[in-house]
């Protein structure tokens, strides 16, 4: 085993071992994680909220136990591929060891710990990005026709786990046309790899034709609902943070684009990261969209310093370089990750809201960041949820109802009784299983003031009661309650699919 290989190594450890580290134990897994996990139970090649391959995933750690252990290494995993992929670029860029260690250490101490902290597509979206731009790397550099298919593959993938990647083939194409590279379009082969490309993600495609193309109406309530709070000062702001401590590296890669002779077959790549937060900005996508476009540019930065800090003083920079990610770290192991109780976040909020982590997708600041408040309360809410539904006799003929996909993803994880809940809201509307004729409903209602579930629902039921509440403050579920109520007095399911029908034609306009 070579010296290089020891070093990569021991990187990509390092890697799995902080992504478990940074989260307390105070804390539950995510919303959307829940959400995630249950799609292995209904696969399918398209959803509301993503496309297919995050199934494709919680299928595999269902396989797995569905712990959380495995969880939580997958998007560990996705991350220290996204490291490898660096490093191997850095390779083909002829740089030298210390250009590695740089790199390396760039994507370790960086945003990307945060990302990969969460089990959601954005890992494997980075990942995809960084490994779309080394097939164009490599192509530049080899010539091989074969990096055409491998970059149809990659791209394939990368859509059928998130839409986002389509940003990049947007910006690409203009810099592309700008650039001496552009005489790759006259290729024969790179039409056919497009055609391979296409035929990869046509079962998407036609699932989103033969459900009415879910995905307009998900960006539309998407810019209505959040987008609408995304300030572009804001935006350019982010991409700073994301990658602090490595942003000497991200600007030197910008300037041997431009000027250092061995890159300049690469040159695209400087107008390509132009375009892309242009398109950005214009559309007022969230900050963390762009973050799979910084990678491949510190494998650029790193290969480049490597070769002007080998002589005279500029030597003596060498360890600064590679301190200066470290350092910049500290800061953000001390507020990034939600390795701090709740309490303490409550009680030193000043460098929280400083930084912006504060404010919600509401555009209002809150007392604890929104990931962090998103992963508690749950474990409470399903075993709360499975000792009502213990008491009730009849618990085959027992709807479990929730207000959104976090309630119901976490008590059809953390349940004991194999409960599945369902939600009219993303998409649990398309997995209730009527089946069952329905007698009795577990009503979980997000909290509202003077709420009106007794008045609206109780008049069809015997009996109705409230059996019990999320108590954790600093939940934002905090105060969700659950309704119970036995023995209806209507048929439930004509009700269920009524509704059903009503969200589904929501989602058509």
């Amino acid at each position: 085993m070579t010296k290089k290989t020891i070093i990569l190594l021991g990187f990509i450890i390092l890697k799995f071992v902080l992504q478990y580290l940074l989260i307390s134990a105070d804390y539950d897994l995510q919303r959307d994680e829940y959400l995630h996990l249950d799609q292995a139970h209904h696969l399918a090649w398209g959803y509301l909220s993503v496309p297919p391959v995050t199934s494709w995933i919680s299928y595999i750690i269902f396989l797995l136990g569905n712990t959380v252990f495995w969880v939580k290494f997958f998007p560990a995993l996705f991350g220290a591929l996204t490291l490898f992929i660096v490093w191997k670029t850095i390779e083909v860029l002829k740089g030298n060891l210390y250009a590695l260690i740089l790199g390396a250490t760039c994507i370790l101490f960086s945003s990307l710990l945060r990302i990969n902290m969460l089990y959601q597509p954005n890992s494997l979206d980075v990942l995809c990005w960084t490994g779309f731009y080394y097939v164009i790397i490599q192509y530049i550099s080899t010539q091989k026709p074969k990096w055409f298919f491998i970059g149809a593959i990659v791209f394939s993938f990368g859509f059928l786990n998130k839409y986002n990647i389509l940003f990049l083939l947007i910006s690409l194409m203009p810099a592309l046309l700008l650039s001496g590279q552009r005489k790759i379009l006259v290729e024969k082969k790179l039409y056919v790899a497009l055609i391979l490309g296409l035929l990869l993600i046509l079962p998407n495609l036609l699932w989103q034709y033969n459900n009415h193309f879910p995905i307009v109406h998900h960006m539309k309530e998407l810019s209505q609902t959040q987008l609408v709070n995304v300030d572009r000062a804001g935006f350019l702001k982010e991409q700073i943070l994301f990658f602090i401590g490595s942003l000497f590296v991200i600007l030197a890669a910008l300037y041997a684009l431009l000027f250092y002779k061995p890159f300049e077959k690469y040159k695209l790549f400087f107008a390509s990261l132009i375009f892309t937060l242009v398109v950005f900005m214009y559309f007022k996508a969230k900050a963390y969209y762009a973050i799979g476009l910084y990678p491949i540019y510190i494998a650029f930065g790193a290969a480049y310093l490597s070769q002007v800090l080998q002589t005279g003083w500029k030597k003596y920079l060498k360890p600064v370089f590679i301190i200066i990610p470290l350092l910049f770290f500290i800061p953000m192991y001390n507020l990034a990750f939600p390795n701090k109780s709740p309490e303490y976040i409550m009680k030193n909020p000043e460098q929280y809201k400083k930084l912006g982590m504060l404010r919600w997708e509401d555009g209002k600041d809150h007392d604890l960041p929104q990931d962090f408040a998103d992963m508690l309360g749950w474990k409470e809410l399903a075993r709360k949820t499975d000792s009502v539904y213990e008491l009730i006799p009849n618990k085959k003929e027992t709807l479990v109802l929730c207000d959104n996909y976090g309630q119901a993803g976490a008590i059809n994880y953390y349940s004991k009784k194999g409960i599945k809940a369902v939600s009219f809201n993303a998409d649990y509307v398309n997995w209730f299983n009527l089946d069952i004729q329905y007698k009795n409903l577990i009503r979980i209602k997000t909290y509202e003031e003077n709420n009106p579930e007794f008045q609206e629902t109780g008049p069809f039921f015997q009996s109705s009661k409230i059996a019990g509440e999320i108590t954790n403050k600093y939940a934002r579920e905090y105060k969700t309650t659950i309704y119970v109520f036995t023995d209806a007095k209507i048929n439930i399911n004509k009700r269920i699919e009524d509704e059903i029908k009503e969200e589904k034609n929501y989602n058509k306009q």
